[in-house]
């Protein structure tokens, strides 16, 4: 008996206890629901539901023509509710093989796998399957259309979440200028990074619901606030230079087998940067690309193109005229011990300081400029400040390399040797931009405008703000300084060093090469150049200026006016064949023109209609023939009749693209046009028998 009232006990004990716990849990509860209640309930609404920004459509990039440079593209994630209760399992069966050979065609992925995995999802009551993380808006329609996902979000269990993506519709055209923005590695470049704020718009609002997995939905198919889209820019570049400029760029690059280079185009009367090219060799996978922005964020030494503002300086200073004479002997010389040579000797070994300058001789500019203020370095050193060359230019785009133009006060870093190695390009760095800005002042009569790559800030196609052309300096020299550091400019081209490449040219160029040594680990070398041509075109009436700058060839060319000049005649080649403006800018005034003769036939419609649009008399000796050439008789302009057979091949070199297009077509000949300009050669020669089907291939020339 004691034992079974043990037992009892125990069981009294423990019946006891559950009932305590019972009533423990019972008065929680009642307590939860009348005291926390509404809380915990709130606090469980809110972690089921959450609010998620909507990104806004980042603002377009825009060429200066309206083209397209950066823009944002819907981009889709699709997902699909496998556990829809509207979706019965007989549709589901029926359905789910037409729907994965359709998202297989759309999506390029295996119909089996999608089958398999759309067949998991719905066993397991996943209500969130990934479908594409990445659907174009075109492929997005076309899933619509599929059995099931037509019926939509509610019935056909098809969610659909849209994102934007950056998309540049030239490709890498002037891709490090455009620029990109990846804020999770706090990465602003270019001009996507410089106005990010006001690409950017305002984010809308939208509540999602959380469902098993933690995957979240939306609750509405509206969102809670709308995002604004963020505004456009409007930038300087022309897409044609632009391409023009790195494909001359490139090919040199290569040709060269150099590490990087840039090539930037600038209008000479506003500074608007209208193309600026630079590539860099990348290791990874052999090729060149945009991926440093050279001529704005690196500060280089540029040897001789500096010889300009140290001849500058000393024409201003009135120490020098351009019809003084020096000696340069043997073209070498030192100072303090430490050599300084010119490539070869020039002349008899006697010259002028023109002569120093437009054959880029270095002993006899560091004589100038040594001898002129070797008693009192800082005033040239502040001549040069007075040039802006010693601030940086602040322009849109960030990451601007800082120009170093040491001073004498400053005994840490001045030598004795500073002085003449300074006037030639070398202790100092300054970027290529402020390079070419200083010479682009030359070719506006003095006048410095800061450079610029954005000209409005557009909404809804109507400008919301206007940049206008800043003035950085009104006049860098007096107007007799500048006459003849022009003349200077040209006589390197006519002349000088930039001779040869220039021979021929239909078009005035005034510019100076450079070649500077680089310097690696402290010491200069034979072998690290930075090959360099800036000037600007048509030399008498400038309207573009143009600085090229190749680092570092390595097949044997270095100097500038073999390496860099090439690349700048080219640009301005293409830009002289296909601009009006500059064609009128190397002619007479109209009202000077007393005769004009072309050699090569052209349409007498055309030329007849431009003859008397400008009031020139001219001799009718045509007849009813279409095509003309003219002579001159009598003191006058006569046109005389060009007949083609009709049956043998014609000479249409020297003609236009479209006279000749015009012409062989009437002929029954097809053609195929390779280039732009005038027609340079043609694949099948002159007086051949026209046959059936025959197709010609003609070769434009750029000039």
């Amino acid at each position: 008996m004691d034992i079974n009232k043990d037992i009892l006990w125990r069981v009294y004990l423990v019946y006891f206890g559950v009932l305590l716990f019972g009533l423990a849990i019972v008065g929680k509860i009642v307590y939860i629901q009348l005291k926390e209640g509404e809380e915990l309930a709130e606090k469980a609404f809110t972690q089921e539901l959450q609010v998620f920004n909507i990104e806004a459509n980042r603002g377009n990039i825009l060429a200066s023509d309206g083209s397209l440079l950066a823009t944002s593209v819907p981009i889709f994630e699709v997902r699909f509710d496998a556990s829809n209760p509207a979706i019965s399992s007989a549709t589901f069966n029926a359905k789910v093989d037409s729907m994965a050979q359709g998202l297989s065609k759309i999506l390029n992925k295996p119909a089996r796998d999608i089958k398999s995995d759309l067949i998991k999802a719905r066993k397991k009551g996943n209500r969130y399957l990934l479908i594409s993380r990445k659907t174009t808006y075109d492929q997005l329609k076309q899933i619509r259309k599929l059995p099931v996902f037509r019926e939509g979000k509610n019935r056909g269990g098809l969610i659909t979440i849209q994102k934007t993506q950056r998309a540049h519709p030239f490709n890498e055209l002037a891709a490090r200028t455009i620029g990109y923005v990846i804020k999770e590695e706090n990465l602003f470049v270019g001009l996507e990074g410089s106005f990010t704020e006001i690409l950017n718009g305002s984010d809308g609002k939208q509540v999602m619901r959380r469902i098993n997995q933690g995957d979240w939905i939306p609750i509405h198919d509206e969102n809670e606030v709308e995002p604004i889209d963020g505004l456009d820019l409007v930038t300087t570049l022309d897409v044609r230079l632009q391409d023009v400029a790195e494909n001359a760029l490139l090919k040199t690059l290569l040709e060269n087998r150099a590490f990087q280079g840039c090539a930037v185009v600038m209008e000479v009367k506003t500074g608007k940067i209208r193309a600026n090219a630079n590539l860099r060799y990348d290791s990874v996978d052999g090729t060149y690309k945009e991926i440093y922005n050279y001529s704005i964020g690196e500060s280089i030494e540029p040897g001789s193109t500096f010889k300009l503002a140290s001849i500058l300086a000393a024409l201003e200073d009135k120490k020098v005229k351009l019809t003084d004479s020096l000696v340069t002997g043997d073209g070498y010389t030192s100072y303090y011990n430490r050599g300084m040579q010119d490539v070869h000797k020039i002349g008899n070994g006697r010259i002028t300081v023109r002569d120093a300058f437009e054959f880029s001789s270095n002993v006899g500019i560091s004589k100038i400029i040594n001898n002129a203020y070797k008693d009192e370095p800082s005033k040239f050193i502040n001549r040069l400040y007075s040039f802006n060359l010693n601030t940086p230019l602040d322009l849109e785009i960030q990451g601007e390399g800082k120009p170093n133009i040491k001073n004498p006060s400053n005994k840490k870093t001045w030598y004795g040797t500073s002085l003449p190695w300074m006037s030639i390009g070398y202790e100092l760095t300054v970027t290529p931009m402020i390079t070419l800005t200083l010479y682009n002042s030359i070719a506006n009569d003095g006048v410095m405008v800061k450079p610029y790559f954005v000209t409005d800030i557009m909404e809804g196609g109507v400008s919301k703000k206007h940049f206008e052309i800043q003035v950085l300096n009104p006049k860098v020299v007096s107007e007799s300084t500048l006459l003849s550091a022009r003349s200077l400019l040209e006589g390197v081209v006519e002349r000088g060093t930039g001779k040869i490449i220039f021979k021929d040219c239909p078009y005035k160029v005034a510019g100076k090469t450079g070649t500077a040594q680089i310097a690696v680990q402290g010491k200069y070398n034979k072998k690290n150049y930075n090959a360099t041509f800036v000037g600007y075109f048509p030399a008498d009436n400038p309207v573009y200026s143009c600085i090229v700058v190749v680092n570092n060839p390595s097949a044997g060319k270095y100097y500038g006016g073999s390496v860099a000049a090439p690349i700048f005649k080219e640009i301005a080649d293409n830009i002289f064949a296909t601009s009006i403006s500059l064609e009128l800018a190397n002619t007479q005034p109209i009202d000077s023109i007393t005769n004009a003769f072309v050699k090569r036939p052209l349409h007498f419609k055309d030329l007849s209609m431009i003859y008397n649009s400008l009031n020139i008399p001219f001799l009718d000796s045509m007849g009813d023939e279409e095509w003309v050439v003219t002579m001159q008789k009598k003191g006058m302009t006569e046109f005389n009749a060009v007949r083609f057979s009709g049956k043998t091949v014609p000479n249409v070199k020297g003609m236009k693209a479209k006279d000749a297009v015009y012409l062989l077509e009437n002929m029954g000949i097809g053609i195929t046009l390779s280039g732009r300009g005038v027609v340079r050669s043609q694949s099948i020669n002159s007086g051949s028998s026209i046959t059936p089907n025959m197709r010609i291939n003609l070769e434009l020339s750029n000039i």
